[in-house]
């Protein structure tokens, strides 16, 4: 969805629209996105409290809805200019972060008003199978064909988790807003777009699927896109060790999660290439995507591999 920036006097708020041209079914539906943030506003200060909803195409041509703009540091692919963290601090952070989370996972969706907000039964079936057509379709002669991973995640794919929770979809470092004055605190978590009601255990294994470490192979660490890696920071296993610890949930083997987690990130990295590849877009910069979602493959394949499953 396409993000806007409104200055009212001294205040700032944020407009969020459908991008232009044809769109996804349930995609970039506003008034879903209003709705859970409307749903947060009490129980979850880290979500941006919302202004106004319309669905009066006479304005700007299409449904839309205002929220405030929560200021602070969003991090990207490395720290920027002036900001460091110790080990210690980095530790916190992921820490922080993983909390956050948590934090989510734990909320009543039925109390908050969402009862009717997702489909939680057959939700992991429908994600393998729904981003197994997603990646068929966008599939580009030079694309590995994953056909070994959708077999094994279609294979191996676990019962629906018996508490489902809100989550978010897109829970990333760099989908978070710090505090200037105090960068380990976490202010805000932005990108609601994918939010619905299914099983926390996907949501960790979509967020981990980003998380490069400083001990991952060559390739993999080209493609980072956020400062995972930094010393001090956690690792993949010490971060599902701790959510364990912190929900209390009993996670035997994360295989599955991580491997659908990676998988799902190639789907939209090829399906971005997609359009490159077939001129629907100039952009230079999405040429290098079929180099990540070979990369994708190689690391997800790795896992099945290792894998106990």
């Amino acid at each position: 969805n396409l993000t806007y920036m409104l200055s009212v006097g001294d205040r700032n708020f944020v407009l969020r629209r459908p991008p232009f041209g044809r769109k996804a079914k349930s995609a970039h539906d506003m008034s879903r996105e209003y709705r859970i943030l409307n749903a947060l506003k009490d129980v979850f200060p880290y979500a941006p409290r919302p202004v106004a909803y319309t669905e009066d195409t006479s304005i700007i041509g299409c449904p839309f809805y205002v929220m405030e703009r929560i200021e602070g540091i969003i991090l990207r692919k490395d720290l920027p200019e002036g900001l460091h963290f110790t080990p210690d601090e980095a530790r916190q952070l992921c820490e922080n972060l993983l909390d956050v989370q948590c934090e989510l996972h734990s909320i009543d969706y039925k109390k908050v008003g969402l009862e009717n907000f997702g489909k939680p039964e057959g939700y992991v079936k429908r994600q393998v199978e729904g981003w197994s057509e997603r990646y068929r379709a966008a599939k580009t002669p030079d694309a590995p064909d994953f056909e070994d991973v959708m077999s094994w995640l279609h294979e191996k794919m676990p019962t629906d988790f018996r508490n489902p929770c809100i989550i978010h979809n897109d829970f990333k470092l760099d989908n978070v807003v710090l505090d200037p004055k105090n960068p380990l605190k976490i202010i805000g978590v932005l990108d609601w777009e994918m939010a619905t009601i299914g099983d926390p255990i996907m949501d960790l294994g979509n967020s981990l699927a980003y998380w490069v470490q400083a001990d991952d192979p060559p390739d993999f660490q080209a493609i980072r896109m956020m400062p995972t890696n930094i010393p001090g920071a956690l690792t993949r296993e010490e971060l599902v060790a701790r959510y364990a610890e912190k929900t209390g949930i009993a996670i035997d083997n994360f295989d599955f999660y991580l491997c659908f987690g990676l998988f799902r990130l190639a789907v939209i990295a090829q399906q971005i290439y997609y359009r490159y590849y077939h001129g629907q877009t100039k952009d230079e910069r999405f040429k290098l995507l079929i180099i990540a979602v070979n990369v994708l493959e190689k690391s997800a394949l790795s896992i099945i591999d290792k894998s106990r499953l």
